[in-house]
């Protein structure tokens, strides 16, 4: 996919993930970047990551770091993302 991906893309893809996972397993945000451009997943991490942040804050999805929820502002490091139960 070329050029930059759309926050509602990202959101989709966030969402159905972390929907087929369920609330007791995370997903890396990196496996989101890679199901929607596996050949320049790189570049689309800060938006991944962007996105992520939103959706928390929504109340949709749990970010987590170490096992344990942080709110968006504490988002740094290795994250992972969780559907909220």
């Amino acid at each position: 996919m070329a050029g930059a991906l759309t926050p509602e893309a990202i959101r989709a893809e966030i969402l159905r993930q972390t929907a087929e996972r369920g609330p007791e397993k995370s997903i890396c945000p990196s496996e989101v970047a890679r199901a929607l451009d596996p050949e320049e997943w790189r570049r689309h991490m800060t938006a991944v990551r962007g996105v992520a942040a939103v959706l928390s804050a929504e109340g949709a999805v749990d970010i987590l770091r170490k096992g344990k929820p942080v709110p968006p502002e504490a988002m740094h490091g290795v994250i992972r993302l969780r559907a909220r139960g």
